[in-house]
């Protein structure tokens, strides 16, 4: 397949709720987007769900409002994919007195039937002398995918990822992109050049190429939200994320940071043939502005946005401003089909 590259000759990186990006769409092609659909009531129905790679067992995880009823108008699916360092938990965090933090149970209201899982050797799925890197991810989400097509109905599904877990989602998109809606592409990275997280992650290189696991303590997690720009995650939310990351133990796989600095680029924008979101935090170290933008000129689809998010740095969903990235991933998720292409 051939493409002509899209360069972007009109940004505006958004400071702001409310507002995103979307340029070049003079190339635009038609992208299947879910119908706006308003906030709901109702009761939150959770469920749990176990499919296998091989031999390895995989956790799935589903949330929605009101359980699945025969006959019932099919909703859209988004799944949700964690990175490196913490588990599907991230995106279904309950912090008491600080409000929603649980992404899911947000997009449930929505209207939509939110997915998420555990990786190979995260959480509750099961564990092997593997370190878990992105291909290895990929495969974890093409079974994920037939669980989700054998309950839902649907073929073709909406992901969101973070971090890691946005290049994951995005590796998966250029080995099935017949599975891909829209994608958002949150803390993501290309080249990683200029990258102040990669440069000293790196310092441990030889570590990741020789171990498949690496430590994984309670400072270590809280690093996560302040290692860019202390003060744009509510520190009361890390302590719970600590809290329930750490009953799965202190080893986390080291196949992802092994990726990230020596293996980049893992996602190539000429195969990536969907619609684009690409999310970043304004202080967020793991990829600069001209890193992104790179990636972003390339983009086949002229359905794309990249939108900058103030006061967040490298976590959106656990940052104080989260709900600027559910203003603008709902924006982009429910975005109505272009009719001039």
């Amino acid at each position: 397949m051939t493409h002509s590259e899209h360069p972007l000759a009109r940004r505006t990186l958004i400071k702001g709720i409310g507002a995103g990006v979307a340029a070049g769409m003079a190339g635009a092609m038609p992208a299947q987007a879910a119908t706006e659909t308003p906030a709901q009531g109702g009761e939150i129905w959770s469920s749990e769900y176990w499919t296998k790679k091989g031999d390895i067992p995989l956790w799935m995880y589903r949330k929605r409002i009101g359980a699945p009823k025969p006959g019932e108008p099919a909703r859209p699916v988004v799944f949700f994919v964690h990175g490196s360092s913490v588990t599907s938990r991230v995106f279904d965090l309950n912090v008491p007195g600080k409000g929603e933090y649980s992404v899911m149970n947000e997009f449930a209201r929505y209207g939509f039937d939110c997915w998420t899982m555990d990786h190979e050797n995260y959480g509750k799925s099961g564990r092997t002398s593997g370190n878990a890197d992105i291909a290895s991810g990929v495969e974890d989400l093409k079974v994920a995918a037939e669980v989700v097509t054998r309950e839902t109905g649907q073929k073709k599904f909406h992901f969101i990822g973070e971090s890691s877990g946005a290049l994951r989602a995005g590796a998966y998109a250029m080995v099935q992109p017949e599975r891909i809606d829209r994608l958002v592409f949150a803390a993501f990275t290309y080249k990683g050049e200029g990258s102040p997280t990669l440069t000293k992650r790196a310092e441990q290189l030889a570590y990741y190429r020789s171990h498949n696991m690496r430590k994984r303590d309670r400072d270590m997690i809280r690093s996560i939200a302040t290692r860019d720009k202390p003060g744009t995650s509510d520190p009361a939310a890390v302590e719970v994320l600590a809290d329930v990351e750490m009953q799965f133990g202190d080893q986390i796989p080291t196949g992802t940071y092994l990726d990230m600095t020596a293996n980049l680029p893992v996602v190539h924008p000429q195969k990536v043939l969907s619609p684009v979101l690409l999310v970043r935090g304004e202080y967020d170290g793991i990829a600069t502005v001209a890193d992104l933008e790179e990636f972003f000129n390339l983009l086949p689809n002229g359905d794309r946005q990249f939108i900058i998010l103030p006061g967040t740095a490298h976590s959106v969903a656990l940052a104080t401003n989260r709900q600027l990235f559910w203003h603008v991933t709902r924006a982009f998720l429910t975005m109505p089909t272009p009719i001039a292409t």
